[in-house]
């Protein structure tokens, strides 16, 4: 990867107010790509009105919402109008429980995890409350795995539904989608997958993947705050519509009750032309739709994982830290969480005054720290970045790192 092209595509390198500072906490929103920040800036100056009227500015924005729909639709490998966006993945979550809420039975089952940030694991819990049965699949307390071997014995013929993470905000390690999906599929269940720790690392090919829901966020691919999911028709058509009456037959309305905004829909087809700027600068300019998405995502994973092994190999036998998840590059994605047995604020408070900006907090994944024995009113330090990150910016963090513990 020429990481040189690739930090020329993000403004934020050159800003001044952050020369000096090395950004690891890109699990809570990535920097975002000079492609959306343009579209974005033209969308509101030029025609920040109602889309889909018959004159000139609102077709143009009509049009630049239909593009992003398109374009991210083709990255993975999807059909556009089976592409929702909503003001986040959270919201979309709860607008997918609902619709669930209305179509189980009492005594029907669903199947959670304790390893999912909390936004994929508590709106359907609350299922609970029309009488749905909500079954727990377990991580090991030792290590965080989610072993699809503890899922077999899970499922009957009363399960409707597993939710599960790509990988986990905190344990990192990248679960076997579509393994899972198969199992849930051949027990009669569908799926709903949390890719929002995984896609900020390459865009899977959710045609290939498999499961019948995937929903990740914007803001942490590059773009602005929006949340994405794709939900198979097939699925799509069963659900009660949950956006107004009318809207029912048109599918990335169904389950989008509130308009999401416009001017940032459009800005997400700056993404795609992020990707596509990638595929082309390192020589496939060739290839299109999926093919593009498959082939940044590889891209990005082959140097992540070159970045990551060095930043695990430091911590990973250090006895006043505890690194949460496995100990090798491949098997996860570069967001590695750290238990100190201590308040986790003032080591990130120190690192930022190393020029290294971390998060320490719960990240919303209380249950998988709780599961893990890690004290969630502590916090954990995580250290996350992307293939934007220079191999200079992890040697810095780990020094750092080594000074202040």
């Amino acid at each position: 990867m020429d990481i040189d092209f690739v930090r020329n595509q993000f403004p934020a390198f050159v800003e001044p107010s952050l020369q000096g500072q090395a950004f690891f906490e890109n699990a809570g929103g990535s920097y975002t790509c000079r492609q959306v920040i343009d579209r974005l800036m033209r969308f509101y100056t030029q025609h920040k009105v109602q889309p889909y009227a018959p004159y000139a500015a609102s077709e143009a924005a009509g049009a630049e919402m239909d593009e992003a729909r398109n374009r991210l639709g083709a990255l993975l490998g999807v059909r556009a109008k089976d592409v929702s966006f909503g003001p986040s993945t959270t919201q979309n979550t709860y607008v997918l429980a609902q619709a669930f809420r209305q179509f189980l039975q009492p005594g029907e089952k669903i199947i959670v995890t304790n390893q999912d940030h909390e936004a994929n694991s508590g709106p359907w819990r609350r299922l609970a409350e029309a009488g749905i049965e909500v079954v727990e699949w377990q991580i090991d307390p030792a290590t965080g795995h989610l072993d699809p071997n503890a899922l077999e014995p899970l499922l009957d013929e009363s399960v409707r539904l597993v939710c599960f993470p790509h990988c986990s905000n905190v344990v990192g390690e990248i679960n076997p989608v579509t393994e899972i999906t198969a199992l849930a599929h051949a027990a009669g269940a569908f799926v709903c997958v949390d890719g929002v720790s995984y896609a900020p690392h390459g865009l899977p090919n959710l045609g290939e993947l498999g499961p019948d829901i995937y929903l990740f966020s914007a803001y942490k691919t590059y773009g602005p705050h929006q949340g994405i999911m794709v939900i198979n028709p097939a699925l799509a058509e069963i659900l009660p519509n949950q956006g107004h009456y009318f809207n029912g037959d048109v599918p990335y309305k169904r389950f989008t009750p509130a308009g999401p905004d416009h001017a940032q829909v459009a800005a997400c087809a700056g993404i795609a032309d992020y990707f596509e700027a990638l595929a082309d600068h390192h020589g496939a300019s060739d290839l299109r739709g999926a093919a593009i998405g498959t082939f940044v995502h590889d891209l990005m994973r082959e140097r992540e994982i070159a970045l990551l092994q060095p930043l695990l190999d430091a911590v990973k036998d250090r006895n006043d830290l505890r690194l949460l998840g496995p100990s090798v590059a491949q098997e996860r994605a570069p967001t590695v969480t750290l238990a100190l047995g201590r308040s986790a604020e003032p080591v990130a408070r120190q690192l930022s005054e190393h020029g290294i900006m971390a998060g320490a907090s719960d990240f919303y994944a209380v249950r998988a720290l709780s599961a893990m024995g890690v004290d969630p009113a502590q916090g954990v330090l995580r250290l996350s970045f992307t293939h934007y990150t220079s191999e200079s910016e992890v040697t810095g963090l780990i020094e750092a790192l080594d000074r202040i513990l």
